[in-house]
């Protein structure tokens, strides 16, 4: 279980640790080392409190074939349902209640991710400096140039970014036991990202969580890319100045009884020629399980909307929707998987408050997801269950490859990295030729619900 740790400094010590921070710092950048060292764990861990918001603090994922899928699998086990708690509780009461006894692994991640809200609210309003030790590497842009303008956007979407790879990889780690490779790249048209993997672990096969920040000008493409969708686009000498910045996840565990999911959270500044600036945000978190379980389907959709209702109560209901129609493969007729939330070009109310939900919903991603990891990461699985998971693998795949927005961003973009593109593709997969899951079985039950979207809170 992770420990949180909270150390409190008078004014002479904390200008004095700021000092000593900044030579750090600029010794980290001057010997190239990508990784920063995690908080001291010798002070006490913080104790526990109900009803406090999820966070995580802690310190602590090749195609080929097996036998036959379809066939129905013999043997499977199905663990218990999530905890719940507060109003959550109440609302699922009478459909959770026969699983309950055996929801222990989902309170065991629950307590390993809580912080008081005042603590996290203070802690992600501190320095630049500071926050910086918590990341997997300094962030893209200068340490320096972030600190001058603290108060801007970019820099404070940068941050969240990096404290959003930061918190996901660490709770990884501490359920796989593998640490994740942090590979820094640059793009000489301006910008960078920094790569977060951990291939061939314990518990994943593929787990990826990138940050990249990219700026310059847009391409044509691109920007053919974005007039499709509504946008008015005024370049100054057919040049349009650009700055894109996002976090995005895969995450492919080896167990077919735990789904995959994906997560990306994005900014887009463009300048015009009269030098106005466009802005908008987009993003969201999506489930894509092989085998259906509804409890998860319940804890994964319910996290995500109460991220939502802070902001909108339209929002989740608007951005659900939305998602099972951007995640649909048209060529199969079938979604990706049960969906989540996912938005685009969001410009409004204001960019505070834009801004604050992309805040709120970037950090669902820990609760919505380690409980389940958690429930099912014993389960057993035969043969057969995992040549499904394979087969549903392909039409990941598919997707990425043929629809995905992103993907297609990132090849239009010169110097675009290839590897850190095509991260979410998983390392093994399946293609069979006529495949049909037989009447009757779990697999049959996963196709339904794909070709016909369900309201699962």
């Amino acid at each position: 279980m992770a420990t949180i740790v909270f150390c409190s400094v008078n004014k002479t010590a904390q200008t004095t640790s700021r000092r000593c921070l900044i030579s750090h710092l600029k010794g980290l950048a001057n010997a190239g080392v990508s990784q920063l060292p995690l908080a001291s764990t010798h002070s006490p861990s913080l104790s526990l409190l109900t009803g406090t918001r999820w966070f995580s603090r802690g310190t602590g994922v090749r195609f080929m074939s097996h036998g036959t899928a379809g066939r129905a699998a013999a043997g499977r086990s199905r663990r218990g349902a999530l905890a719940l708690s507060g109003a959550a509780a109440v609302t699922a009461a009478a459909a959770v209640a026969g699983f309950l006894a055996n929801a222990s692994h989902f309170q065991r991640a629950e307590m390993a991710t809580k912080i008081p809200k005042a603590a996290e609210d203070k802690e992600q309003e501190g320095d630049i400096l500071e926050r910086c030790r918590g990341f997997m590497s300094l962030p893209v842009t200068d340490v320096g140039v972030l600190q001058g303008r603290k108060g801007e956007m970019r820099t404070r979407m940068e941050m969240l970014i990096m404290e959003t790879q930061a918190d996901f990889c660490k709770a990884l780690e501490e359920v796989d036991g593998g640490k994740f490779k942090v590979d820094r790249w640059h793009r000489k048209e301006g910008g960078g990202g920094i790569s977060c993997v951990l291939q061939d672990g314990k518990v994943f096969e593929k787990a990826g969580v990138n940050v990249s920040v990219v700026f310059g000008n847009l391409t044509e493409e691109a920007a053919k890319q974005m007039r499709s969708r509504g946008k008015v686009l005024k370049g100054k000498d057919g040049k349009l100045p650009f700055c894109a910045m996002g976090v995005s996840s895969v995450i492919h565990p080896k167990n077919p009884h735990i789904p995959t999911v994906h997560f990306n959270y994005r900014y887009f500044e463009i300048e015009e020629e009269d030098g106005s600036k466009q802005w908008w945000f987009g993003g969201g978190t999506d489930l894509t399980p092989v085998y259906i379980n509804k409890e998860d389907a319940f804890h994964f959709h319910n996290t995500l909307k109460e991220a939502c209702d802070k902001h909108h109560s339209q929002y989740y209901s608007d951005f659900k929707k939305w998602c099972d129609r951007y995640f649909y493969i048209r060529h199969r007729g079938e979604t990706r998987g049960i969906g989540g939330i996912f938005f685009d070009d969001l410009d409004s109310p204001s960019q505070e408050e834009a801004f604050n939900f992309v805040k709120s919903c970037a950090r669902t991603v820990v609760p919505c997801y380690l409980p389940i990891i958690y429930k099912h990461l014993k389960d057993p699985f035969t043969d057969e269950e995992k040549d499904w998971q394979q087969v549903r693998r392909g039409r990941y795949v598919e997707f990425n490859l043929v629809y995905d927005r992103g993907v297609k961003f990132g090849l239009a973009t010169p110097g675009s990295r290839i590897e850190s593109i095509l991260m979410s593709l998983p390392l093994t997969a399946r293609w069979e030729y006529m495949h049909e899951p037989a009447k009757g079985t779990q697999e049959a039950e996963m196709m339904e619900v794909l070709r016909n979207p369900k309201e699962w809170v």
